[in-house]
């Protein structure tokens, strides 16, 4: 358990810094980029995502994400499809080629998660489900919280409440 107000915050940072390494290697094993894998296990689970929200869940530039999907789109990977209710909006879908790689890229992740907690209590991991869930909501509502002075930390502990 962390003893000091940091020990927290550099675990999570070096804990997400690992995870992406390990990811990165797993996506060279399909013959992805690290950020094609993270794509595509974030489109497997969530088809009909805009470009700008895949940008913003992979939390790189639109353009960077318009480049990675070009590259996939080519290989069949996934597909843009038009937005019903604007014109100027693409969805992303897994492409026809998508069902084996998606379906490896799951499997992948589940393997994963599983290898990751191998021996942690159930308890444990409950707690730490928990935990980090909380963790996400502070800093959703911090995003979304007016800035200036003495705002962010009221208006984040009255949502998260």
């Amino acid at each position: 358990m962390p003893t000091e107000p940091l020990d927290l915050l550099h675990l999570l940072f070096d804990t997400a810094r690992m995870l992406r390494v390990e990811a990165g290697r797993r996506a060279r094993a399909r013959g992805l980029a690290r950020g094609e894998f993270a794509a595509m296990a974030v489109l497997a689970r969530n088809p009909g995502l805009t470009q700008r929200e895949l940008a913003q869940r992979l939390d790189v530039e639109p353009i960077t994400v318009a480049r990675l999907l070009d590259r996939l789109a080519l290989r069949g990977l996934v597909e843009r499809r038009p937005d019903p209710r604007d014109r100027r909006v693409w969805r992303l879908h897994p492409g026809p080629d998508a069902g084996k790689l998606t379906r490896s890229v799951t499997a992948e992740m589940i393997e994963l998660s599983n290898h990751l907690v191998d021996g942690m209590e159930p308890a444990a991991m409950d707690g730490l489900t928990a935990g980090l869930h909380h963790i996400a909501g502070v800093l959703s509502a911090m995003a979304a919280a007016p800035r200036g002075p003495g705002l962010v930390r009221e208006s984040v502990l009255q949502e998260v409440a």
